[in-house]
């Protein structure tokens, strides 16, 4: 066996170096030939160029795949860096939507505060609302305005939809509202279409109860709620909210107030109603002194 492997590396080393023999021979034959000036050489060099490059076709297939994967690469990462900046720009834009909500709900409160229909008996001042109580157990806020602004305690304060409040407490240039979703907080109403009188109380939910109905029967979920005005502290009419029912089967007021934005208050100037002292003054007109005369005689 030995023999035989010897054999083999004497016949394998003469192979080598008559392959590379011609292996050299052929390519400095080449090298003449492409470096001949001659037509003839060129007609040759040209038909050899036109036999064998369009047979390097398989030969160039990776390197075009390769080049075109590159490309597809790139131009993934230019996609992937826009789609960075799209969702930038998105998130801006949604900033600036919340923007452009809050202050379209704010034209729209303020818009309400001009525009509302009251009594016309009554006049309002409008307060900015600079704090809330912040606890759970006393639902208050406070506005810029006083007794300087000539705010009294007890009067009604709306956000120019709903009613809010009443005034608790005046100092010279802030006054504190209770509002209705407040415990201490008792507002006499009536429940409209069916006229049922009760009482609104305050647990410092979102929606305060309704109590002391007379015929619960009548009021249905949905029914609107305004004040009645009696007990003379707030005027009649203010709208409150709507019936809705709890979990329990409870009857609440869905408040119409945004109590979630209060900025601006609307504080309801009420010296309470007028007593009609003589019932007959109002259904007739007054006599005049002749007329009196002519009956006495």
């Amino acid at each position: 066996m030995a023999r035989d492997r010897n054999q083999g590396e004497d016949y394998s080393g003469p192979l080598k170096r008559l392959f590379v023999s011609v292996l050299i021979l052929s390519l400095l034959a080449i090298f003449l030939v492409w470096r001949v000036d001659s037509p003839r050489v060129e007609r040759f060099r040209a038909q050899v160029t036109d036999r064998v490059v369009p047979s390097f076709d398989w030969a160039m297939a990776p390197v075009t795949g390769a080049v075109n994967l590159l490309r597809d690469y790139q131009s993934y990462n230019r996609i992937v860096d826009q789609n960075k900046e799209l969702r930038r720009e998105l998130q801006q834009m949604k900033a600036w939507k919340e923007a452009a909500l809050q202050l379209e709900q704010e034209n729209a409160r303020l818009l309400d505060l001009n525009n509302v229909r009251l009594d016309p008996r009554l006049t309002y001042i409008t307060g900015v609302v600079l704090a809330d109580s912040g606890s759970p157990f006393r639902q208050s806020v406070l506005l810029n305005i006083g007794a300087r602004d000539g705010v009294v305690d007890g009067w009604a304060t709306m956000d120019g939809i709903g009613l809010v409040g009443r005034i608790s407490g005046v100092g010279r240039s802030t006054a504190r509202v209770i509002l209705l979703t407040d415990s201490s907080s008792r507002i006499p109403a009536l429940v409209q279409p069916s006229g049922q009188s009760a009482l609104i109380v305050g647990d410092n939910s979102v929606a305060p109860h309704v109590d002391f109905l007379e015929t619960p029967e009548l009021v249905r979920p949905g029914d609107r709620v305004v004040s009645s005005g009696d007990g003379g502290v707030f005027p009649s009419g203010l709208l409150i909210g709507q019936v809705a029912t709890d979990p329990g089967g409870r009857l609440r007021v869905r408040l119409s107030a945004d109590y979630e934005r209060l900025e601006f208050l609307r504080v309801l100037r009420h010296h309470g109603q007028e007593n009609v002292s003589t019932p007959g003054g109002v259904v007739l007109p007054a006599k005049s002194a002749d007329a009196q005369g002519s009956d006495d005689g």
